[in-house]
């Protein structure tokens, strides 16, 4: 199965081509197509997985050759490995169980066909990206993802709000896809490949200079762009616009980590220790934790307290990548439990939509769990993992990344820390206004439970929050697993029950947890949003990077533009038309002498005439 491994592309890619191009005749069925490209690509991933098993650590690195792409530069190719056949799972596994889960959410939708064939374009665009055995295969996946990201975030075009996030978002990634791009150039100018295979046979261990310096901050802006990180995480709030679905598919499980796949799959340009490019990482997930969880503090729309909930938890694992193969296993580990848990809460955050009349405000929900049990209970699982309830998913593989992060840049794992504590609170906040205190819903509103079709996935992902942790990080199975794709540590880290670290994140947490319940949980919600401190508007405003990035780059870009505009107008054109102009005018004063009278005619030819014999006769006497 592994020598047909492109079957995992090639599944949902003709779904997405037949709901498409036969538009309409597909209505009726399309969305069970759809779920069925889905599936099929996941059972391709299973057994590739199950045939990578048979072989031994040091031979689980095989190569599938496609076709001749860029001759001289790149052929097409897989890669499959520990490291993207694990991204490959979550992808195909959690997405059909969201294409599933959508087939009711979307049930009223008159496009529900189109939106099935985005839904397969971007995971089979996904699989690509971590497949691809090269980097120009990786970018065409990349470039992929963000385009049908475009189609789905927009997807409710019809409202102004949502096609102003698509732009937004298409937007923000060029930015990082920029960085990638150059990246890729001095990849190839330096070294003269951009396979995998090639620049790790070519790149000697430890090597330093400014070149791999350059490489590791290039790609990390493109890190940054696609899982929104600093400086280029502004589009990913605005994005909640799209489907629910599309916020579990894309900023959850899929799109927004392929940014930590990119920094570990590049680690030969971040390490050797001490490199400022993977100090840069670790820097960039440590604040951006922190600014996502104090985002997620002052959001009432419940979505968008789940997207800052989204960029706080990449940050931890680009935080984990940042460290080298002392953190790649917690890393990706986290990755893969937040797939399930973020998943598990945004599909529960769309099932209280769907039985509240899409209503997103938490301040009009309450009191919840009474007519939603199922959708209560898969939701605080989720919630229980990401805060890292011990024994549950997130424990092992956040509470890992914190640990290892003490003991390798204290600073910055003391931050993380903290961070926890904060996540302790906005989620607690998300849980109490939402499904505990007395009922603020609307008169029209008539929550129910939703259909199996909808709750099952959710069953399904609670179950994944619970055990998979636990099942990744203990005996460092993971670690030993993605060895062969990423390298082994130079010293195995070790998951503690009992460190410093570890007790002080659990104690924040329930701290967090405890000011939630006497804010949120002991008092009555406040209908309307109170004012709040100079703190409060700061989060809910995103810490004010819209009016940043306006200021720094909207408004000069506008002067730059009306400069350009008058430059062009009276400078270029000024010139143009000055001169076409005066040729006019010119000629417009000359074509007077011309009257049509031959005494006119005749006295110019003798006052000519005169003037010349003069002329002659001054010059003849000097």
């Amino acid at each position: 199965m592994i020598g047909n491994a492109w079957l995992m592309i090639a599944f949902p890619l003709v779904g997405a081509f037949i709901l498409l191009v036969f538009n309409r005749f597909t209505n009726r069925w399309g969305h069970l197509l759809g779920v069925a490209m889905s599936l099929a690509s996941f059972v391709v991933a299973v057994l590739a997985f199950v045939e990578l098993l048979g072989f031994g650590p040091e031979e689980r690195r095989r190569a599938v050759h496609l076709y001749e792409f860029i001759p001289g530069m790149v052929d097409m190719g897989l890669l499959i490995d520990p490291l993207s056949i694990s991204f490959a799972l979550l992808i195909t596994g959690v997405g059909s169980l969201i294409h599933i889960y959508s087939i009711g959410y979307m049930s009223h939708d008159e496009h529900r066909r189109r939106f099935f064939s985005y839904l397969n374009l971007f995971v089979a665009a996904m699989l690509l990206l971590v497949l691809a055995d090269n980097y120009v295969g990786l970018f065409i996946g990349w470039e992929g993802v963000g385009l049908a990201s475009y189609l789905l975030i927009g997807f409710w075009q019809f409202k102004p709000s949502a096609a102003t996030a698509a732009k937004k978002a298409f937007v923000v990634n060029r930015v990082g896809d920029f960085g990638l791009l150059v990246g890729m150039f001095v990849i190839w100018t330096t070294f003269g490949t951009l396979t995998f295979k090639g620049l790790g046979e070519q790149i000697a261990p430890g090597t330093q200079n400014g070149t791999m310096l350059a490489i590791g901050l290039l790609l990390l802006l493109g890190a940054c762009g696609k899982s929104a990180q600093l400086p280029l995480q502004s589009w990913l709030l605005d994005a909640m616009e799209g489907p629910t679905p599309v916020s579990a598919l894309i900023h959850a499980a899929t799109m927004v980590t392929a940014g930590v796949y990119l920094v570990v799959r590049s680690g030969a340009f971040f390490f050797p220790e001490g490199s400022g490019a993977a100090l840069a990482v670790a820097i960039v997930g440590a604040v951006t934790l922190l600014a996502g969880a104090i985002i997620g503090c002052a959001k009432d729309d419940i979505k968008k307290g789940l997207a800052g909930s989204t960029m706080s938890q990449i940050g931890y694992m680009m935080l984990g990548a940042g460290l080298g193969p002392a953190g790649y296993a917690f890393a990706i580990g986290h990755l893969i439990t937040h797939g399930f848990f973020k998943a598990d809460m945004f599909l529960g955050a769309g099932s209280v939509m769907h039985g509240m009349n899409d209503e997103v405000d938490m301040r009009k929900y309450g009191a919840l769990r009474k007519v939603m049990p199922i959708t209560f209970v898969t939701f605080f699982i989720g919630y229980l993992a990401i805060i890292g309830f011990p024994l549950l998913s997130g424990y092992f593989t956040k509470d890992g990344i914190i640990e290892t992060a003490v003991h390798h840049q204290p600073i910055l794992g003391w931050l993380a820390v903290l961070g926890a504590g904060i996540t302790g609170f906005y989620m607690s906040r998300m849980i109490f206004m939402t499904f505990f205190g007395e009922k603020r819903w609307a008169d029209d509103a008539h929550p129910h439970e939703s259909p199996l079709v909808m709750t099952v996935p959710l069953m399904i992902l609670s179950l994944g929050s619970i055990f998979l942790g636990g099942y990744l990080i203990l005996s460092n199975r993971l670690l030993d697993w993605l060895t062969p794709a990423v390298g082994a540590p130079a010293e195995r880290p070790e998951f503690h029950f009992t460190s410093v670290p570890g007790l002080a994140t659990l104690a924040l947490v329930a701290v967090g947890a405890i000011i939630a319940w006497m804010k949120y949980g002991r008092v009555p919600v406040p209908a309307v949003q109170p004012r709040g401190s100079f703190l409060t508007t700061f989060a809910r405003r995103d810490l004010y990077g819209d009016a940043l990035n306006e200021s720094l780059f909207m408004r000069p870009g506008q002067w730059l533009t009306r400069l350009a505009v008058f430059f062009d107008n009276r400078g270029i054109d000024g010139v143009v038309n000055g001169l076409a102009a005066g040729i006019g005018g010119s000629s417009g004063r000359l074509r007077r002498i011309q009257t049509g009278f031959a005494r006119t005619y005749a006295l110019s030819i003798l006052i000519g005439a005169a003037l010349l014999t003069g002329a002659l006769l001054f010059v003849g006497n000097i």
